[in-house]
């Protein structure tokens, strides 16, 4: 049975939140209910803080990190390791190695893994501009940390036999962290010493 809504703005804008992932419509109604008890400054404060980001935010032209420059703050840090390059599916995993406070290199943000399943190939990730980096020089060490699942290693052994020609050292994260497991819902203390422990890869796990 359909929810019945005393008003169509207040519908509207319950299905504009039921669309955001793990938000269903009790808790889209939850949250569209709380902003109306707010006042008017508050709740274009958060409206205007969403369309700023959506307009303005962008992405590091080196590694593909959200930024508000064109260059992340990380890539334009000269106390960084430049010749170790840790390879990440998503920000979210960049913010998660960074938590363990065990990595002082540059990143490079694929963008995902390649998943055929889902229509995701690798000229739909952002592997090229990896294959780049390597060749411009100043890297010696890619650390490949996707997340344990079918979809990462099938990323891992693609990008194993792009950069297999190039001169560089080619680890992988230390599989502390189980099968399936997703990098960012890993603790930071797991994720840390498989950072720590990587070990070299070969093209075999």
């Amino acid at each position: 049975m359909n929810q019945q809504y005393p008003s169509v703005l207040l519908e509207k804008a319950v299905n504009e939140f039921a669309k955001l992932p793990g938000i269903g419509r009790k808790t889209a109604m939850r949250l569209v209910l709380y902003l109306l008890r707010q006042d008017e400054h508050a709740v274009e404060s958060f409206g205007n803080a969403i369309i700023t980001l959506k307009r303005e935010v962008k992405y590091c032209k080196i590694c593909h990190n959200i930024s508000d420059t064109e260059t992340c703050r990380i890539c334009s840090n000269p106390s960084r390791d430049a010749s170790t390059i840790c390879v990440v599916e998503n920000i979210r995993d960049v913010m998660a190695v960074e938590n363990t406070q065990q990595y002082n290199g540059l990143y490079h943000v694929l963008g995902g893994v390649i998943s055929p399943m889902d229509g995701i190939g690798p000229s739909d990730l952002q592997i090229e501009s990896l294959v780049d980096r390597v060749k411009a020089g100043g890297v010696k060490e890619v650390i490949l940390a996707l997340s344990s699942t079918m979809e990462g290693d099938t990323t891992n052994f693609y990008i194993f036999r792009k950069l297999a020609p190039l001169d560089v050292k080619l680890t992988m994260i230390a599989r502390g962290i189980s099968m399936g497991d997703e990098l960012e819902y890993t603790d930071e203390v797991t994720l840390g010493r498989s950072i720590v422990n990587r070990t070299l890869f070969t093209g075999t796990l």
